[in-house]
């Protein structure tokens, strides 16, 4: 039984395009049916179907079907936009499913933020062999960089919206694919938008689906992104987008592609990309059979000195023997800290730290810039999130100015600050941390993060990047401005990650275990907790 929705309760919409797809239908209706939050209504859009989707869809009550003649994915959505009436509004394709926590857990984001536009999480694969695989993208900031880079979303059904996104935004009935992609992307340019790693649905991954029809997807993908290119602000933005059209979709893409005489008129204009990928894809699926022909093809003393010359090197090469590689150049491969290859590298580091020290994160908590570091990680243990933010303009501060002067903002009313990656951009550094020492209630906690080996931005921190820390100074710092707290404070890097760092590579190049190294002469990121 679904509730009427009241204040404290709103309506959440949920709508589900049905396209001869009456055999999925009851799963996907019955997965909102079970949903822990109950104020919900669910409109079932028919696209025209010639199956059992009107019979199956009004076995279920109450349930508001629709039936329009074939007009597309895009046109069924927007139809099931303007005849419901939730304050928030889901979509669930009729051959996917919701987990029961789904609503409810969407919900609680963005009742925690009212200018978050909406809300995304994690989501299972699961394939017609019935494999499933999870699909966990960690996004923390730069969200439409991260939308030029690739739709990181994935699944709609993993994402809540709030009702006013579609009085300006529709979905694009032009677009016979990726038209979630578009919106996501026009969204994010203009708007706030969070995500998380909570799984939130089922996504079918059937063959017959339109996720396989590569080249729409890929011809479809460089369409929206070309569209995105007069939008572009920022020198991060320009580099990652034409990496993105230029290479990485294509490579993202057509790896899955079969050769065949239509695809390859699909891509007449850029043959050669289409067959670079295809050799790499042939190369990668056939190593096995590839090296055992070497094997009988070549000689083997020959293979044997190949064998010696690819065998591992002595841990420290001969003095003016050094192989560099591709660190051989003098301009490092990002400019935008790695967020445009896979993520920064200190991020690890920050939300690894953040994460130890979640259960800090609770009552009135106050956050430089955005909240998204307290909504993930204080999640319902936060009563008030607060913002301070040195622009005006920002509509999401609760409150406005530098944090080294901040009389405005009285004493004693935080049990938790987050200050990631700020301090080194302030000059009077003495003044913010005595400031937070000052708005700290008694027993509050300072949860703060600074870089040591870094490079300088190259956008808008460049003016203002000031300081790097050590371990040994933030000690002393602490000392002194939370006179009769406890602070700890810990380092963390190597010399790999602090050279994989400033050469730009991204959280995905590096792995997990010479992340986790630990070498206080090379200190990449540092930490503190401080409680006053």
């Amino acid at each position: 039984m679904i509730d009427k929705p009241s204040i404290a309760s709103p309506l959440v919409s949920i709508i589900i395009p049905c396209y001869n797809h009456a055999h999925y239908l009851s799963t996907a209706i019955e997965s909102v049916l079970t949903q822990s939050y109950s104020s919900i209504e669910i409109v079932v859009v028919d696209d025209g179907s010639t199956d059992q989707t009107k019979q199956v869809a009004q076995n279920y009550s109450p349930i508001k079907y629709i039936y329009q003649d074939n007009r597309g994915l895009s046109a069924s959505r927007n139809t099931g936009i303007k005849n419901c009436a939730g304050a928030y509004i889901a979509f669930l394709d009729a051959d996917d499913w919701l987990y029961p926590n789904a609503i409810e857990t969407n919900l609680n984001y963005l009742q925690q933020n009212e200018k978050f536009a909406f809300v995304s999480g994690a989501y299972d694969n699961v394939y017609e062999n019935n494999n499933i695989t999870g699909c966990e993208t960690e996004i923390r900031t730069d969200h439409y960089e991260h939308f030029l880079d690739y739709n990181y979303v994935g699944m709609i059904s993993a994402v809540l919206f709030r009702r006013w996104v579609f009085d300006e935004f529709l979905f694009d009935t032009t677009l016979r694919a990726c038209e979630d992609h578009d919106v996501y992307l026009k969204v994010s340019r203009k708007y706030p938008v969070i995500h998380h790693t909570q799984k939130i649905a089922a996504y079918r991954r059937l063959s017959t689906s339109m996720s396989s029809n590569i080249p729409l997807l890929l011809s479809t993908a460089l369409i929206i992104l070309k569209r995105q290119k007069k939008q572009l602000r920022t020198n991060g933005e320009r580099k990652v987008y034409d990496r993105s059209y230029n290479s990485l979709y294509k490579q993202l893409y057509l790896l899955d592609i079969p050769v065949s005489k239509e695809n390859i008129y699909v891509f007449k204009e850029d043959y050669f990309t289409f067959y670079k990928y295809k050799l790499l894809s042939f190369f990668k699926s056939n190593k096995s059979m590839i090296k055992s022909k070497i094997k009988k093809l070549i000689p083997d003393p020959i293979l044997k000195g190949l064998h010696k010359l690819a065998s591992p090197k002595p841990s420290t090469p001969p003095v003016k023997n050094v192989s560099l590689g591709d660190f051989d150049r003098l301009t490092p491969f990002s400019q935008a800290f790695g967020f445009d290859r896979g993520g920064a590298i200190d991020r690890y580091y920050i939300e690894n730290f953040l994460q130890k020290e979640s259960g800090s994160i609770f009552g009135r908590v106050l956050e430089i810039g955005e909240n998204s570091y307290t909504l993930l990680y204080g999640d319902k243990k936060v009563t008030k999130s607060d913002i301070l933010h040195v622009d005006e303009k920002n509509t999401s501060a609760t409150f406005i100015g530098d944090i080294s002067d901040a009389p405005h903002i009285p004493d004693s009313i935080f049990d938790c600050i987050i200050l990631t990656q700020t301090l080194h951009l302030i000059y009077d550094f003495k003044g913010a941390l005595k400031t937070c020492h000052r708005i700290l209630k008694p027993g509050g906690t300072l949860l703060l993060t600074v870089p040591y080996i870094t490079s300088i931005d190259h956008d808008e921190w460049n003016s203002t990047w000031y300081w790097a820390f050590t371990d040994k100074v933030l000690k002393l710092l602490m000392a002194e401005t939370f006179p009769g707290g406890t602070a700890e404070v810990k380092s963390f890097g190597n010399v790999f990650v602090a050279t994989a760092f400033l050469y730009g590579m991204g959280l995905s190049e590096v792995p997990k275990e010479k992340l986790d190294y630990h070498d206080p002469y090379f200190q990449v990121i540092i930490t503190v907790k401080a409680v006053k």
